[in-house]
């Protein structure tokens, strides 16, 4: 299916394993759609199931209530094994199709078997892995059978040898693999806080902003002179000003979802204080105000 034809699914929350377990309620809490991982529900990949069997009820469950968009951390689809064989289509491919999702949303980062416990681990941002990555984005697409939309990252270093900027690196990937974007708008800002000279508004205006289908907010935390993207404080004025002109600047523009894993200084995951409720109310209803803004009668369309 074309983007061009998917309809807006609006504002939503990704439904992470820490809003699973924690005791927040999201009752009251108005969202369009829930983002799920896809790696939450995926049985292992030497099992003789795609799905853990007890989370194929919770899925339907889910979908009662909501639509759902997939997406997936763990996937390896940029390591060196036959696309064929990653977790990413053994594993996610049914997951997103179970869930009826539009697309299937993945990180740009490093894995293969060896390292797909690693989390931020970029990309080395060379000519050469552009053609390697497209190709295998490409494929992967072709696998699923939907559209693929890539999440720019946030790390902590970047990958050793790279030669071109990040945002040039994401936009030739897409061209050539005919993909889509999912922009991170807080993993931008949080780059550009933590690595001098990377500039989050050169960023924007360097991606096609017509290939981008979703948008995540979040907010983070510095410790230690760095800052970073726990997803556990309120979406940044300079985040918000970002969505602003991305709105204005994205005619494909299908979602806009808000990260949130915890408040800040919070004990553990089982331990949630109030202000997390209150702060993911505040940030859904400041971006539904500006989704509505923006985008006018146009922003209703397929929303559930």
């Amino acid at each position: 299916m074309a983007i061009e034809s998917i309809p807006r699914a609006g504002v939503g929350l990704q439904l992470n394993h820490t809003i699973f377990t924690s005791t927040l309620s999201l009752k009251g809490i108005q969202m369009d759609f829930g983002e799920v991982l896809c790696d939450t529900f995926a049985g292992p990949v030497d099992s003789c199931y795609a799905i853990e069997p007890e989370a194929r009820p919770v899925i339907d469950a889910m979908m009662e209530v909501l639509p759902l968009i997939a997406h997936g951390n763990y996937g390896a689809e940029f390591g060196f094994d036959p696309v064929e064989s990653t977790r990413a289509h053994l594993r996610h491919n049914p997951v997103a199709h179970a869930m009826k999702s539009p697309w299937y949303a993945d990180h740009m980062l490093f894995g293969d078997r060896a390292s797909s416990y690693m989390w931020s681990s970029p990309l080395q941002f060379t000519k050469s892995e552009i053609e390697r990555v497209a190709g295998r984005a490409a494929k992967l697409q072709d696998l699923f059978g939907m559209p693929v939309i890539h999440e720019n990252a946030f790390y902590y270093a970047p990958f050793p040898g790279s030669t071109i900027a990040e945002a040039d690196f994401i936009s030739e990937i897409m061209m050539k693999a005919g993909t889509h974007m999912l922009l991170d708008l807080h993993n931008i800002y949080a780059n550009s806080v933590n690595f001098e000279g990377y500039d989050a508004w050169k960023y924007l205006r360097t991606i096609p902003l017509d290939r981008v289908v979703e948008i995540h907010l979040a907010g983070g935390e510095p410790i230690e002179d760095w800052y970073h993207d726990f997803h556990n404080d309120y979406v940044p004025d300079e985040v918000w000003k970002m969505l602003d002109y991305v709105l204005d600047r994205a005619p494909n523009l299908k979602a806009v979802c808000l990260e949130a894993q915890g408040a800040r200084h919070t004990p553990s995951a089982k331990q949630v204080t109030p202000e997390w409720g209150k702060m993911i109310s505040h940030d859904l209803g400041k971006a539904r105000t500006m989704w509505e803004a923006k985008l006018g009668e146009a922003a209703r369309e397929g929303a559930h």
